[in-house]
């Protein structure tokens, strides 16, 4: 059993390289953009606009990334599309190293974000079709901490390194996953889709250990393996089109509660809070995220997946309302109304209040980031990689994956928008309707998947 364990994770943690590669891309922007916003030479040097468009175009590359893993998946297999997605990694932060204008910082963070959409979409599918129901849970959000741990390190090393440099580290975690990946077997599931059964029992050899009954398993997997090709047509089927529509609303809940809003704007919130080093406050929200993750992946196989929504979703319907009642007490009434860069004139307010009530703020940030990360960061990814049958797996996880970038780049570039529109306190209590909401839809909708094996799930589409 030992042995067996010892493989499977070997291949997980494999896997999760690639997750650690995409925390780095996101954690990239935050301590880069104040630096290259005030270097010296002009063709480089970022002006607001800019900054918030090499913030949010990696979401974009993102999301065409997801429509290329879902073809990727298919066709070439997990292993294989995870190995190819380390060149996009490594050439855009060549980009980045040599860049000689904005153009070319842009086209950086395009490739990278390529190379994370694919990623966000393969590496739970690997992971889910490699380990057995009882650490499945555990293995599938070690994905999401792997990206949380990716954006501390890009937070921590910022502190140190220049922009250049930063790139140059960011990019080992992709080089090490080509490696590591090449020795790793591709997922028994896919084989035995492609009528290599004698590969299928090798691989579950590897990730079981010599002793597991692995022609029983494969008799599990082949009688739920459907060996015809996928058409539009069987969309109309509850036991495919059920799966891919809980799937998108749980990537569509993911995004509206506002993490990425709230995630980029939390160096202003905690200045505004007299946290003056606003990089160390980075570094805090960051290991709040690796911790919270983490307890998440401990107990998710004892508690179930809808336990660590429900909990999740109250969390951040509190801390957001919260945070709406500090920006009504903080922010006078008229800047409120018209004013969509309010955010970042809370010493306009009455003298006093805003260092009064300061810590509600950083309370409301600490408790958001903590209850997202307990369930809503890392459950969807997990979901979405057990309920999709095999033949739709592909097609179903990339409009997953899409639904999820498209909703961040809208989320984190419209946001001042939002607030110029409904009020910064009205936005915030938007996303705490939206959090309610997702405690709702996950009590009528999401199955539980906890301790069943993917061959079950699939049964249970069928049936229902």
């Amino acid at each position: 059993l030992r042995v067996q364990n010892t493989k499977l994770y070997l291949a997980a943690f494999a896997a999760v390289l690639g997750p650690l590669s995409f925390g780095f891309v996101l954690g990239y922007s935050s301590p880069v953009i104040p630096e290259l916003r005030k270097i010296n030479d002009p063709n480089l040097r970022l002006d607001s606009s800019q900054a918030s468009w090499f913030g949010s175009v990696v979401t974009l590359g993102a999301a065409a990334g997801g429509i290329l893993g879902g073809y990727l998946v298919d066709k070439v297999g997990r292993k294989l599309s995870l190995m190819l997605c380390s060149i996009p990694y490594v050439f855009g932060y060549v980009v980045i190293v040599s860049a000689q204008n904005v153009w070319m910082l842009y086209f950086g963070r395009v490739l990278t974000g390529l190379a994370s959409g694919v990623t966000s979409l393969v590496v739970p599918v690997y992971i889910s079709e490699v380990s057995h129901p009882k650490v499945r849970g555990m293995l599938g959000s070690c994905v999401q901490l792997m990206v949380v741990t990716g954006i501390l390190g890009a937070y921590v090393a910022g502190i140190t390194l220049k922009w250049r440099w930063l790139a140059v580290l960011c990019s080992f975690p992709s080089c090490v996953m080509l490696l590591f990946m090449s020795f790793m077997p591709e997922t028994p599931r896919f084989l035995l889709n492609q009528n290599k059964r004698s590969e299928a029992i090798a691989a579950l050899c590897f990730l079981r250990g010599p002793h597991a009954d692995h022609a029983w398993e494969c008799r599990q997997i082949e009688a739920s393996v459907q060996e015809e090709g996928m058409n539009l047509s069987e969309f109309k089927n509850p036991s495919i089109y059920r799966p891919l529509v809980i799937g998108v609303a749980l990537m569509f809940f993911q995004q509206v509660t506002g993490i990425n809003a709230v995630m980029f704007y939390a160096e202003t919130i905690f200045e505004d809070a007299s946290f003056k080093d606003s990089r160390m406050a980075s570094v805090v929200v960051g290991s709040i995220q690796v911790c919270f993750t983490a307890v998440a992946a401990l107990i998710i196989d004892k508690t179930g997946r809808k336990v660590l929504l429900y909990i999740s979703g109250i969390i951040m319907a509190l801390s957001t309302a919260l945070f709406g009642l500090y920006f009504k007490i903080v922010l006078p009434a008229q800047s409120n109304s018209s004013d969509p860069h309010v955010w970042f004139t809370l010493n306009s307010a009455s003298p006093g209040t805003e260092s009064t009530i300061s810590w509600l703020a950083v309370v409301s940030l600490g408790l958001f980031v903590a209850g997202f990360a307990l369930g809503w960061g890392p459950v969807p990814w997990l979901v979405i990689s057990e309920i999709f049958p095999l033949k739709a797996k592909g097609v179903s996880s990339g409009a997953c994956v899409l639904t999820n970038w498209v909703m961040a780049f809208l989320i984190t570039k419209e946001f001042n928008d939002f607030i110029g529109f409904l009020t910064s306190y009205g936005t915030f209590w938007l996303f705490s309707a939206f959090c309610c909401l997702s405690v709702i839809f996950t009590a009528f909708y999401v199955p539980e998947t906890k301790g069943q094996t993917l061959e079950q799930i699939e049964a249970y589409f069928r049936r229902s």
